[in-house]
């Protein structure tokens, strides 16, 4: 992540051709321009944009921003949460996958998605730079202007013979209150006032969200360019600048036919990559008749401004695979979930080892309620997530609450067999899990071909324990382990035990 203090061309003012005309523009900023080429119509579709903003419209065409409106999955749950609560749904979920298609009364509850022009589907450009004041921080409670000025992040925006320009702090990167204008549709609470998407709140509380060594959300999602180069292709005089993403990575990834899926998926992949850092520490305990071991595995939320994972997490699923050898056999082993089984449904023969991260739903606030698996349903939840991080100073002991240890096996009573001469552990991620989808298949609200698409992607890199490769040291207690670690992770400290969920199971 990059400091606030860097500049940051964040939701950049764009300088849109004119449809037939070329991308002519003038040596200075300002609304005061020509008269702009394109009317309304013309600034509403995305293509407009792509014949000057060739990067940035072939960045975002990939994006989950542009897929909003066509995610199999996003239908499927629309059209099911409409059917059971008797059309009491309504917008809640296109006011966030089709705000424009809702703005311009081409929907109103998402169920006409196939007959709504493509120019109003997804979060498109229009939408993101057309927004001049935030009225409410969670539920997509933003505000259009009807000025049809572009909106972005440099104050000094070329004049152009396409559309006016004007610089906005909710569009600006380096500025803190730019979170509000993400923050505001990636905080949900649904009908009953429980939080199923916590994303910006996670945020707010962490140590990124603190200038002068935070960071916001466009920072992270949306990468400085290195070089300098003009905002505008094709439009002779635009000057260069530091640009950046649209490709927006997080977690999901299109389920069917989509441009950019393969360079959206390694985006995805670095992400997720750069986000946690992983240690496998192990020691072995004599006891009569030979050797048993202990193993810990401590996860840190290094770079996630916000939980881990985040989001949707009662439909997410992560988890710790951990492999014990002795010579080629196996002789322990947990979260070993094969492809086509849901993460919720692993085979492990003792469950208490298992370490699944995601969210719960409930039906109620009491420890007797029922779980239930649609967001509309929730009137309370239950999450193991991995905490933000809300310090970068070693020296304070709240550096290492977002440093999560836990303990294999999960029982103190009990020893995994040995001796080990090698261990593994592989971070294993699936941003929506079987067991989501096929209820939904089960409803009739889902094509059962989806189900194959969901990708399981390891996060971070497989680390391998062997005596000679564990070179860290960990102490818990007084007892020694061996440690090998993913980066130069400082375990000399006192970690967190692993948040348990009592709730749910696994």
């Amino acid at each position: 992540m990059r400091s606030i203090s860097l500049k940051w061309a964040i939701l950049g003012v764009l300088v849109v051709p004119p449809v037939v005309a070329s991308c002519s523009s003038s040596s200075s900023g300002g609304d005061d321009g020509p008269p702009p080429s394109l009317d309304r119509a013309a600034l509403l579709d995305p293509a407009s944009c792509k014949q000057c903003h060739v990067n940035h419209y072939d960045q975002w065409s990939g994006s989950m921003h542009a897929y909003a409106s066509d995610d199999p999955v996003f239908r499927a749950m629309n059209a099911r949460g409409q059917r059971e609560t008797n059309g009491q749904l309504g917008d809640f979920c296109v006011k966030c996958h089709a705000p424009m298609a809702l703005h311009e009364k081409a929907t109103k509850d998402g169920l006409n998605l196939d007959s709504v022009p493509q120019t109003l589907k997804g979060v498109t450009c229009f939408f993101c730079h057309s927004i001049d004041k935030i009225e409410g921080l969670h539920n997509a409670q933003l505000s259009l202007s009807n000025d049809m000025v572009m909106r972005g992040s440099y104050s000094d925006p070329v004049k152009n013979s396409a559309h006016r320009a004007g610089y906005s702090a909710l569009h600006d990167g380096d500025r803190i209150e730019s979170a509000n204008l993400c923050g505001s549709c990636h905080d949900i609470e649904n009908g009953h006032g429980t939080k199923i998407e916590r994303t910006f709140e996670e945020w707010q509380a962490s140590v990124f969200a603190h200038v002068p060594s935070g960071n916001t959300c466009n920072q992270c999602h949306m990468s400085q360019s290195i070089n300098l180069e003009p905002i505008a292709q094709n439009s002779p005089g635009v000057f260069s600048r530091h640009t950046h993403e649209h490709s927006l990575p997080g977690v999901d990834l299109a389920l069917t036919p989509f441009p950019q899926k393969d360079v959206q998926r390694k985006k995805v992949q670095e992400f997720l990559d750069s986000s946690i850092q992983s240690a496998l520490c192990a020691t072995p305990v004599a006891v009569q008749g030979g050797e048993k071991t202990l193993v810990r595995v401590i996860l840190d939320n290094v770079r996630a401004g916000h939980g881990f994972p985040s989001g949707s997490v009662q439909d997410r699923r992560l988890w710790a695979e951990v492999i014990g050898y002795s010579g080629d056999k196996k002789v322990f082993e947990s979260g070993v979930v094969p492809d086509g089984v849901a993460a919720t449904k692993n085979p492990d023969t003792d469950p208490s080892n298992y370490w699944l991260i995601r969210d719960c739903m409930f039906d109620g606030p009491d420890p007797g309620a029922k779980e239930v698996h649609m967001f509309w349903e929730a009137k309370s939840y239950e999450g193991n997530a991995i905490p933000a991080k809300v310090t970068s100073n070693p020296q304070d002991e709240r550096f290492y609450k977002s440093h999560i240890l836990r303990k294999y096996p999960h029982d103190d009573g009990k020893l995994f067999p040995g001796p080990v001469d090698r261990i593994t552990l592989r971070i294993r991620m699936r941003a929506m899990d079987r067991d989501v989808l096929d209820s939904l298949v089960g409803s009739g609200d889902l094509d059962p071909a989806v189900i194959n698409a969901i990708p399981t992607l390891d996060v971070g890199t497989m680390l391998t324990w062997t005596p000679a490769t564990a070179t860290e040291r960990f102490f818990e207690n007084g007892q020694e382990f061996r440690c090998i670690t993913e980066t130069n992770l400082n375990l000399k400290s006192q970690v967190t035990p692993a948040p348990e969920r009592t709730r749910c199971s696994p």
